[in-house]
């Protein structure tokens, strides 16, 4: 059996020892289980097992195991960097501007014309209210919660009922809370196959059923927070939970987590290399020699001009040693130093998924085709964040509390009401390429007129309203505008209008592509 153990590089075990005084057909068979379950490692590099992995420490713990142990201490120390550092500040403010920038607008869309303009007027009314705090708009609240799910993980949004007035017409407000308000030490395992696991309580189907909440933040200072310390239940439909899931989890964590490491080695090098550089440049040099009174240097050390004994260093100071001779200090040159930087940055900003540029604002390590490739990159990601993550978690969520109160309120038929989202439209880095694309796209039937509005964030049906108000307005002035394709063609030629019975709609159309190019 030692031979097959060196031959397989798999031990015969105390285990197998004491099972084979039982029984050696068990301990055989649970011999050759642990080779085959070797085996299979082998297959994998990245299971082996030896010196060159010698320190990777892993675990098999759940997702819900592993940030309920380092959720807390996440949250705190990626705080203290986007308060503190450039280069964090900044990620999470690059990633809350491509997210949710000016707003993720709902608008209805209902059946009719008519009632969808009512709704949309109705909720853009009660937006300005919305926030229970009294400071910002609807909008402003998507802002702030996820700025809350980028930099703690979590935000809980909940649901207020409020007293309905001349000025709230819908009786809601929405109140948003961190993620520390989770009472995340509660847990309770019920017979009934209900259970509550760090503050989160499921039903017998493992669907959640309420939030265990603190009514105040617990690391509250003032004296008012502290009798609260208990815990209060909110059921789950008061309550938005917004969170980027990255496995089976429950709760989510800070997203630069990947990179705080990099993030403090970077600050720990800039402040011991400017430590150093400052040491260096405070002695310019030291006087040695003889004392010139008694000839002989009986009292080592440094002095000032003054035969005072130096114990500290000031920039551009000369140190005398009891003599005449004069040796000057040459600071060391360090090399490589933005290279490092810019590899440590690359990091950072590859943990945080933000392109290079628009974490630190240095273009010169990208051109137009790069930056536009980064860029394109980056936008799908955002995308799949709006629609994935912030629009059905947090979005949908308040429009169907908004329509649940306007309706319990008599101001709108039906509690629910369907939606369109649209998301910010993402500045262009070539615009009238991108026009000209989407213009060629919508004539050759790829897409609609309504869908490249939308794209931009705009209501089709209003901008199309607006732009009929106009050219009415247009015609009534007899005016004639270059910008109007009805008179003017793309070359800015003036359009007859057909006569009757005229049968050639191409007279003062474009010219064909050929003919231009011969032109």
């Amino acid at each position: 059996m030692g031979q097959k153990a060196k031959s397989t590089g798999v031990a015969w075990g105390w285990q197998e020892r004491a099972l084979e005084f039982f029984s050696a057909k068990a301990a055989r068979k649970r011999y050759a289980d642990r080779i085959a379950s070797e085996n299979m490692r082998r297959a994998y590099d990245g299971a082996s097992r030896g010196r060159m992995t010698d320190g990777w420490n892993t675990s098999g713990t759940s997702a819900d195991a592993e940030i309920a142990a380092a959720g807390g201490m996440l949250r705190d120390r990626m705080r203290d960097l986007v308060r503190n550092n450039p280069l964090a500040a900044q990620a999470v403010q690059v990633l809350v501007n491509n997210i949710v920038g000016t707003g993720i607008r709902p608008r209805a869309k209902t059946a009719s014309a008519d009632q969808n303009q009512k709704i949309d007027a109705l909720f853009e009314q009660w937006s300005m209210k919305s926030d229970a705090h009294g400071h910002t708009d609807f909008y402003g609240l998507q802002a702030l919660a996820v700025r809350e799910m980028i930099e703690g993980g979590d935000l809980f949004a909940m649901r207020r009922t409020r007293r309905r007035t001349r000025a709230r017409r819908v009786p809601l407000q929405v109140e948003l809370f961190e993620a520390d308000h989770l009472d995340d030490a509660r847990f309770d395992h019920r017979t009934d196959g209900s259970r509550i696991d760090n503050g989160i309580e499921y039903d017998g189907q493992g669907a959640r059923a309420a939030y265990w909440l603190f009514p105040d933040h617990p690391g509250g200072n003032s004296p008012a927070f502290r009798r609260k310390y208990e815990s209060v239940r909110v059921t789950a439909d008061r309550v938005a939970h917004l969170f980027e899931r990255q496995r089976v989890q429950s709760r989510g964590v800070p997203w630069g987590a990947p990179a705080m490491r990099a993030l403090r080695d970077l600050d720990d090098w800039r402040i011991a290399e400017m430590v150093r550089k400052k040491t260096e440049a405070c002695m310019v040099g030291v006087v040695f020699g003889d004392d010139p009174e008694t000839g002989i240097n009986s009292d080592p050390g440094v002095f000032d001009k003054h035969g005072n004994a130096i114990e500290s260093f000031q920039p551009g100071m000369i140190a005398h040693a009891r003599g005449k001779e004069i040796k000057f200090n040459n600071p060391a040159a360090t090399g490589g130093i933005r290279d490092w930087n810019l590899v440590q940055m690359l990091a950072i900003a590859a943990g945080f998924r933000v392109p290079y540029a628009l974490m630190t604002g240095d273009m010169s390590q990208s051109n137009f085709s790069s930056n536009r490739a980064g860029l394109n990159e980056f936008r799908r990601m955002v995308e799949q964040l709006q629609w994935l993550t912030v629009i059905p978690m947090f979005c949908q969520k308040v429009w169907d509390w908004f329509t649940e109160a306007a309706w319990t309120a008599g101001l709108i038929p039906d509690p629910v009401v369907p939606v369109e989202w649209a998301p910010p439209k993402f500045e262009s880095v070539n615009p009238w390429q991108d026009a000209q694309t989407d213009l060629l796209e919508t004539r050759a039937g790829f897409t609609t007129l309504p869908q490249q509005i939308g794209k931009r964030g705009w209501d089709h049906a209003t901008v199309l309203r607006e732009q009929k108000a106009a050219l009415d307005l247009v015609d009534q002035l007899g005016l004639i505008l270059d910008s109007d394709p009805r008179r003017v063609t793309r070359q800015g030629m003036f359009q007859s209008e057909p006569q009757d019975g005229d049968t050639d709609d191409t007279e003062g159309n474009d010219p064909p592509p050929q003919e231009t190019e011969r032109e």
